[in-house]
């Protein structure tokens, strides 16, 4: 599993022998079956999780009980409820597995360590953030100014692969609109080929 975060952090900063032992020694192993929580909205988020295979999902519950996706992150990807985890506040989120996981995870103290004993790695997670902020702005532009339609054509322009592995219903939240308007503009899609 470090290989995978190795490669990941390699497309970003590169790292030498000594780092990557260093590194190696900061974070645990966790794996997750399919629907297992990783994070309960309310429980503090005590760790940052990379995602070294399969497929988690981050959301939150309304007092009606519908789900609302913010964030999927497969293979490559970082999750977290990142308040929760910085502040050491009750999360907002709950964050569970799609499919089975493998993950490797750091707790906020051995983060904060881990920047000070490699100091790569703090420019390498200032990178993710800073690329983070970038996408949800963007995210955030694209909920106000597109149709749902543009809104699921940018996604499958975007993540390809991860559209088939993601329940049309999740897709459909993710995007804020409902299943039906979904199905609905993926058979106008299909005419319009």
């Amino acid at each position: 599993m470090i290989e995978v975060l190795f490669k990941h952090i390699g497309q970003k900063v590169s790292l030498t022998i000594a780092d990557k032992v260093a590194i190696e020694a900061f974070f645990a192993e966790k794996r997750l079956r399919k629907k297992q929580y990783l994070l309960q909205e309310g429980d503090v988020c005590k760790y940052l999780s990379f995602v070294a295979s399969g497929l988690i999902r981050t959301y939150n519950v309304d007092e009606k009980g519908e789900e609302h996706m913010s964030i999927f992150g497969w293979e490559g990807w970082w999750v977290s409820d990142f308040n929760s985890f910085l502040s050491g506040e009750p999360a907002v989120f709950n964050i569970d597995a799609i499919e089975d996981s493998e993950l490797l995870i750091i707790s906020r103290s051995d983060y904060d360590e881990l920047t000070l004993a490699v100091p790569i790695m703090d420019r390498y997670f200032r990178i993710l953030f800073q690329n983070s902020l970038v996408t949800k702005e963007r995210r955030l532009m694209s909920s106000i100014t597109h149709t749902a339609e543009q809104k699921y054509v940018e996604l499958m322009d975007s993540s390809p692969e991860i559209i088939n592995r993601i329940p049309q219903n999740m897709v459909a939240s993710y995007l804020g609109i409902a299943p039906e308007t979904l199905s609905r503009i993926k058979r106008n899609l299909i005419y319009k080929k």
